[in-house]
C-alpha cells in the first residue's frame, strides 16, 4: 500500500488536513531509552514526570506521551515526586518496586502520539521501525501480552449522518476486520474489543433508521453503555454531549474529541512482516464504505438477509461474503 493512500474526505468542514493520532503498546524497553529514542525520532525534548511516564514536548505536531500502562503506578509515581511528602519507609518502597517488576512482566509501556496530518504519517513509520530495532516486543512475545494499536481518526465532520454512515461501515466490516486482525487470544479474552451487539447493528442499518445527534447518542448508549467496545464511539459522542454521555458512562477515561477511537489490532512490532500501514489500508476500506452510501446500502441489505436466515447463520460465513463487497488496493491507492 503506497505511502500516500488516503481516505476519499482528506479535509474537516474548516479545510484543515485531518489527523490519525497512534498509540502503540509493547515491551522489551525502558523508559530511560524511550525518553532517548522517541525525540530522536519526532524531536523535542524527553520530560521524566516519575518512574512510569514521560511525555516529548516541542516537536512539529505537539506533545507525546510514553507511559507504563497501569492507572495505580503512575499516580503513585507522580505523588513520589510532589513537593513536601513524606518519605516512605523501607517496607512501601519495597512493595512498590515488587508491583513494578510484577507490572512490567503483563503491563505495556505506551507511546501516545498528537494528533498527526494523515499526509504526514512518515514519522510514525520511523518511530516503528526504531522501536522495533532497539528490542520492542508485541503481542506475540508473550502470551501474558494483551498488547494492541489503537487509532484515533479525525472525522471530517460530526452530523448524525455521518457517524451513522461510520457506525454502519463498522457494522458491516467488523466480521473482516477481526479476521483481518487475529487478535491474540490474551486480547480476545479480554473485554476491550467487543463487537456491537447483533441487535444494534440491525436497528443502525434499517433502511429508514434516519435520527438526530441525540437520538443517535442515546440508541449507542442504550447498547452499548461502556468503553469496551472494538470502535469506542464515547470520545466523539462527549464532544457533542457530554453530559448525555456521562450520566450513562461516567468513566473518567473517556476524553471528548471529534475522532473515532478503534483499538482492535494486535501490536505486532517486533515481526518482520507486520507494519502498522497494513492497519492504516484496513481501516481505509471502512472510509470508503462510509463515504459509499449506495453501496453502504446495498450491503446493509445482505447483512440483514444474512442474519434473518437460520441457515445462513448456520452454514455460511459473513466475514467470507463480505470480501465481495470490498475495493482493490489499487481503488484505495487511487485517493
Amino acid at each position: 500500500m503506497p505511502v500516500e493512500a488516503m481516505p476519499p474526505v482528506t479535509r474537516t468542514e474548516d479545510g484543515a488536513m485531518r489527523r490519525l493520532g497512534v498509540e502503540l503498546e509493547f515491551s522489551g524497553l525502558s523508559l530511560p531509552k524511550l525518553c532517548e529514542l522517541v525525540p530522536e525520532q519526532v524531536g523535542g525534548r524527553a520530560h521524566v514526570i516519575s518512574d512510569y511516564e514521560a511525555e516529548v514536548t516541542g516537536t512539529r505536531w505537539g506533545k507525546w506521551g510514553i507511559e507504563l500502562d497501569f492507572a495505580f503506578l503512575k499516580a503513585l509515581g507522580r505523588e513520589n515526586n510532589e513537593p513536601n511528602v513524606e518519605p516512605r519507609n523501607s517496607l512501601e518502597e519495597l512493595s512498590e518496586s515488587l508491583l513494578a517488576a510484577v507490572a512490567r512482566q503483563v503491563v505495556p509501556f505506551e507511546i501516545v502520539s498528537p494528533p498527526i496530518a494523515m499526509d504526514e504519517l512518515e514519522v510514525v513509520d520511523t518511530l516503528v521501525s526504531e522501536l522495533c530495532r532497539a528490542g520492542a516486543r508485541g503481542t506475540r512475545h508473550s502470551p501474558l501480552y494483551a498488547f494492541g494499536v489503537h487509532l484515533n481518526v479525525e472525522l471530517a465532520d460530526t452530523t448524525a449522518a455521518t457517524l451513522l454512515a461510520y457506525l454502519q461501515a463498522w457494522a458491516l466490516l467488523f466480521d473482516w476486520l477481526r479476521e483481518r486482525c487475529h487478535p491474540d487470544l490474551s486480547r480476545r479474552i479480554s473485554p476491550y474489543i467487543e463487537p456491537y451487539p447483533l441487535d444494534y447493528a440491525r436497528l443502525i442499518l434499517q433502511a429508514d433508521y434516519a435520527p438526530d445527534s441525540a437520538q443517535l447518542i442515546d440508541d449507542y448508549l442504550a447498547h452499548n453503555p461502556t468503553r469496551n467496545r472494538a470502535l469506542d464511539m464515547l470520545p466523539v459522542f462527549a464532544h457533542l454531549d457530554e453530559a448525555r454521555v456521562r450520566a450513562t458512562v461516567d468513566d473518567h477515561r473517556i476524553k471528548a474529541r471529534p475522532a473515532l477511537h478503534y483499538r482492535l489490532p494486535n501490536c505486532q512490532i517486533d515481526e518482520p512482516d507486520w507494519h502498522w500501514r497494513d492497519l492504516w489500508r484496513d481501516w481505509l476500506q471502512l472510509e470508503h464504505l462510509a463515504g459509499d452510501a449506495d453501496r453502504r446500502a446495498r450491503m446493509a441489505k445482505d447483512f440483514l438477509s444474512f442474519h434473518d436466515s437460520v441457515v445462513d447463520r448456520l452454514t455460511g460465513d459473513w466475514q467470507q461474503q463480505t470480501r465481495r463487497w470490498l475495493l482493490d488496493d489499487d481503488a484505495l491507492a487511487d485517493h
